[in-house]
C-alpha cells in the first residue's frame, strides 16, 4: 500500500455517549491520518457536559462520570469547532454507522467526504474468523498501542486504536480505491460507483 493516494483530510473518529436514546455526546476524539500513519500530535479530543446525566452503568463501561464532565462545555459551545474540523473530510470508525449517525445528528449540516468502517474491512480482509469486535481484532492483530492515550473505551484510546487497526488492514490492499470498495457501508458518502474485480493483492 502506498498512501499518496489517500485523501486528506481523514479522521479516525470516535465518540461516547450517555446511554440515552438517542444517545447525548459525553465524549469526542478525531485523529489525522497523514502519510500513513497517525498524528496523535495533531489529534482533538472533547469532553462534553451532556443535557440528560450520565447512568452509573454507562460509566461502568467509559469511565466518564458526571463529575468529569460538570465543567466540560456542553455540545453548542464546541460543536462548530468540531464541525469546521470534520468538514469535508473523510472520516474512519470502527462500526463506523455509528460514529455517522451520532455525530449526523449532532452536526446536521455536516456530511463527510467519505466513510471507511474497520469492521467491515476487517470482515472483507479476513472473512471466516470467530469475532470481528475491536478487542478481538487488535488481540489478533498484535497492534502495540503502549502509546494510546487514556484508556479502552474512552474516545482518545478507541479512535488511536482504530487508526492503527486502519493501517494494519490497509496493508492488504494496493490502492485506497481498492480499500475504499471494501470498507465504506453501502449507502455511505464515498461508496464506489462500482467495485474493482480484486480488491486484495
Amino acid at each position: 500500500m502506498t498512501f499518496t493516494d489517500w485523501p486528506h483530510p481523514l479522521y479516525v473518529v470516535d465518540v461516547e455517549g450517555n446511554g440515552a436514546n438517542p444517545p447525548d455526546l459525553v465524549e469526542v476524539a478525531a485523529i489525522p491520518i497523514t502519510d500513513g500513519r497517525p498524528r496523535p500530535d495533531e489529534a482533538r479530543q472533547w469532553l462534553i457536559r451532556p443535557p440528560v446525566p450520565i447512568p452509573t452503568r454507562i460509566s461502568r463501561i467509559h469511565g466518564i462520570t458526571n463529575q468529569m464532565t460538570a465543567d466540560a462545555p456542553a455540545w453548542p459551545e464546541i460543536a462548530d469547532e468540531v464541525g469546521r474540523i470534520l468538514d469535508g473530510a473523510w472520516i474512519a470508525a470502527h462500526s463506523a454507522s455509528v460514529e455517522y449517525r451520532v455525530l449526523g445528528r449532532h452536526l446536521p449540516d455536516w456530511q463527510p467526504a467519505g466513510v471507511l468502517d474497520t469492521l467491515r474491512l476487517a470482515r472483507h480482509t479476513n472473512p471466516g474468523q470467530s469475532g470481528y469486535g475491536l478487542d478481538a481484532l487488535l488481540e489478533r492483530t498484535g497492534i502495540d498501542l503502549s502509546d494510546a492515550p487514556g484508556t479502552r473505551h474512552r474516545a482518545g484510546y478507541d479512535a488511536h486504536a482504530t487508526a492503527r487497526l486502519l493501517l494494519h488492514l490497509a496493508e492488504r490492499y494496493p490502492t485506497f480505491a481498492a480499500m475504499q470498495a471494501a470498507a465504506v457501508p453501502p449507502g455511505m458518502p464515498g461508496e464506489p460507483k462500482q467495485q474493482p474485480e480484486e480488491t486484495l493483492w
